[in-house]
């Protein structure tokens, strides 16, 4: 939870702060997604939803508990994101 915790403050630092969103991946544990100040965003795993959670805690920024319209406007999207994840549906590079 600690190494969870400095990368989520490391990230925050690096974009100006952050937020986060947690969410269950089932068996597989729970996805963190960061949004920066700036509109970059990432994502970290962790083992179970409650450490996911405590680390964002630890970090002290702001938790959301859904990725809604209002949270999810804040993140900067660029040509990459636009080909990777709408790219197979609207004719761009496949994931081959």
């Amino acid at each position: 939870m600690t190494r969870t915790a400095g990368r989520i403050e490391a990230f925050a630092k690096a974009h100006g702060g952050a937020e986060a969103q947690v969410a269950h991946l089932g068996e597989r544990g729970a996805r963190i997604v960061l949004v920066g100040a700036d509109g970059a965003w990432g994502d970290l795993v962790a083992r179970t939803h409650e450490r996911a959670r405590k680390a964002v805690e630890k970090s002290g920024i702001t938790v959301h508990e859904d990725f809604d319209g209002e949270f999810a406007a804040k993140v900067t999207t660029g040509r990459y994101e636009w080909s990777r994840m709408a790219g197979i549906q609207v004719g761009g590079p496949s994931n081959t």
